[in-house]
This record gives structure tokens, sequence and C-alpha cells, in this order.
């Protein structure tokens, strides 16, 4: 009988046991906060992208080849695929300058297809839902006055 209490009481093995609990939960969190940095870093340069194709917009001379070779330029710094970015461009939007007063602006919106690498494949497996999955759609507007 004491025998059979010391075996009983011996833990050899419960780190094992924990490690194999806990190391599944850390590392969904460590690829969370990877997958979530990246989505972040790709929608700041959707973001300024979009800024940068406004700026060019509003300078008198500038087509809209001009401002999507900018935009495609800065995406292209720091995004794998910026051709898949649609750019769109409208020169006749208004501001407001306070009041009942306006002026022209354009106005360049960026609409990027994001996907996570590890989470939207993992996502496919757990649930059996056609749109999971799929990218989404990270869009960016920027409109400045008109000089």
């Amino acid at each position: 009988m004491r025998r059979l209490r010391t075996l009983w009481r011996r833990d050899d093995g419960a780190a094992l046991i924990e490690a194999a609990f806990v190391l599944p939960l850390l590392l969904f969190v460590s690829i969370g906060i990877i997958e979530f940095g990246r989505a972040f870093q790709t929608w700041q340069i959707v973001t300024n992208a979009a800024r940068e194709g406004a700026r060019v917009a509003v300078l008198g001379g500038m087509s809209d080849d001009a401002v999507r070779t900018r935009v495609q330029d800065y995406l292209r710094m720091g995004i794998d695929s910026p051709a898949s970015a649609a750019i769109t461009i409208n020169r006749t939007t208004t501001v407001s300058l306070g009041g009942t007063a306006t002026a022209s602006a354009s106005r360049v919106q960026v609409d990027y297809p994001f996907t996570f690498i590890v989470m939207q494949p993992l996502a496919q497996l757990l649930v059996k839902d056609s749109t999971v999955g799929d990218a989404f759609t990270m869009r960016s507007a920027a409109i400045m006055r008109n000089e």
C-alpha cells in the first residue's frame, strides 16, 4: 500500500502535462500578436499611400496616372503585392471652409485586399463557412483642397 501511495504522489511528468496545455495557447497568442501587428502596419501604409496620392492630385498639371504611380510607389515600399490595390481618384469633390463656404478638392481612395497568413487558414479549418478566410478590404481615403 505504501508503494502505491508513493507512485501516486510522484510528479515526474507534471511539467510535461502543463506544457502540453499551455504551449498551444501561448503559440496562438504569439501568432495573433504578429498577425495583427502586420495588419496594422499594412493599414498604416495604405493610409499614407492615400495621403501621398492626394498630395500629388492637388498639384496643378498632375495627371491621374501620376497620382496612381505615386500611390503604387508608396505601396511598393511596404506591401507584398501593391498591384492588387484599387486606386480611385475623384477631383470634383469639395471641402468645407467653415460656414457655407466650400472649395474644390481631390479625393484619393485606396482599397487593398488583406489576408492573414496563419489566422485565415486556421479559421477555414475550424469554421465551415464559405466566406471565412477571404481577404478583407482595407480602405483609406484622403481629401485635400486643390491649389
